[in-house]
C-alpha cells in the first residue's frame, strides 16, 4: 500500500522562499506533496478540497475559520515597512477614480479597504488587474502592487505616492500585520509531529537566506542586498503572541466591515496554542 501523502499548497513569492526551498526538498520524508500557486487560488483549491492544507491570506482564512485549523508558529508577517504590498497612486486618496488591484493576495486588498475607505471618494472603481504595475499604473489613477513585482518599480512621476500598507497598519494600530497563514482543512488529521516539523523546515529556511536570496537575485535581476534584507529584516515568519494580537485586530476590522460572515476564534492544528 502507498504511503498518504498530504497535498501542501504554497506560493513561491521571494516571501515564502525560505519554507518553501527546504519543504520541496524533504517533502517525500515529510510525507508531503508540496503544489505552487499564486495565494488566491491556493485559498480556492484548500475550500474546494484540491489541498489538505496550504499557506493562504489571512482573510481567506478569516472568511472560513470554522472550517480550519492553524499550523502553529508559522506565517508570513511584517511589523511596519514591508516594502512589497504598495498603494501607489498618481492622484490624492480623495481623488483616486479607478484604483487597479493584484487580487493574487486577497489579504492585501482587505487591508487596503480597511486603511483607506474612509479617504476613498464614493464613486472610486476597483478593477482587477494582471500584475504588471506600468500598465495598471498607465490605465489607472492608482494600483495595488504586491509581491515580487514591487522590487523593480516603473519611473513615477515626481507627485506620485507610495503608500507601504504595512507600515500604514503600523502606524494606525501598533500592531503586526499577518499577511498569510498554514491553513488545514477540517477534518485532515495530519500525523503527529508534522507541525513540529513543518517549524523545523521553517528554521532550515532561515539560516539559508543568504543562499536563498542569491539564487533569486540571480533570476529576477535584482540587487542581492535588498532582497537579503527584505527576508531577514522585514519580514516575519513566526506565529506568536504579537502575530496573534495582530490577527485577532484585522479580523475584527474585516468583520466590522463586512468583509467576513463571523468573527472566530482562532484555532490551532492538534490542539497547540503557537
Amino acid at each position: 500500500m502507498s504511503p498518504k501523502f498530504f497535498r501542501f499548497g504554497l506560493h513561491n513569492f521571494l516571501n515564502a522562499q525560505p519554507l518553501l526551498v527546504p519543504l520541496l526538498r524533504a517533502q517525500k520524508e515529510l510525507g508531503l506533496q508540496m503544489e505552487c500557486d499564486v495565494p488566491s487560488a491556493l485559498a480556492e483549491k484548500l475550500k474546494a478540497g484540491a489541498l489538505d492544507l496550504a499557506m493562504i491570506p489571512t482573510v481567506e482564512y478569516l472568511k472560513e475559520a470554522r472550517n480550519y485549523h492553524l499550523v502553529p508558529g508559522v506565517s508570513i508577517a511584517s511589523r511596519d515597512k514591508v516594502g512589497t504590498v504598495l498603494l501607489v497612486s498618481k492622484v490624492p486618496i480623495e481623488k483616486i477614480k479607478t484604483l487597479a488591484l493584484d487580487e493574487r493576495s486577497r489579504t492585501s486588498v482587505a487591508l487596503l479597504k480597511i486603511l483607506f475607505a474612509k479617504r476613498f471618494s464614493e464613486g472610486v472603481r476597483f478593477l482587477a488587474s494582471p500584475p504588471d504595475p506600468a500598465a495598471m499604473l498607465r490605465n489607472n489613477n492608482a494600483a495595488l502592487i504586491i509581491g515580487d513585482q514591487a522590487f523593480s518599480l516603473p519611473e513615477f512621476p515626481r507627485q506620485t505616492k507610495v503608500y507601504d500598507l504595512s507600515e500604514e497598519w503600523f502606524k494606525e494600530t501598533g500592531k503586526t500585520f499577518v499577511h498569510a497563514v498554514v491553513a488545514v482543512r477540517e477534518g485532515v488529521v495530519l500525523p503527529e509531529g508534522t507541525s513540529e516539523k513543518i517549524q523545523t523546515a521553517k528554521q532550515e529556511g532561515l539560516q539559508g537566506i543568504e543562499d536563498i536570496a542569491r539564487r533569486y537575485a540571480v533570476s529576477i535581476g535584482i540587487d542581492l542586498n535588498i532582497l537579503e534584507d527584505y527576508l531577514r529584516n522585514k519580514i516575519i515568519y513566526d506565529l506568536g503572541e504579537q502575530e496573534i494580537e495582530g490577527m485577532t485586530l484585522f479580523r475584527d476590522k474585516c468583520f466590522g466591515l463586512g468583509m467576513i460572515p463571523e468573527k472566530h476564534e482562532i484555532r490551532f492544528s492538534g490542539n497547540l496554542k503557537m
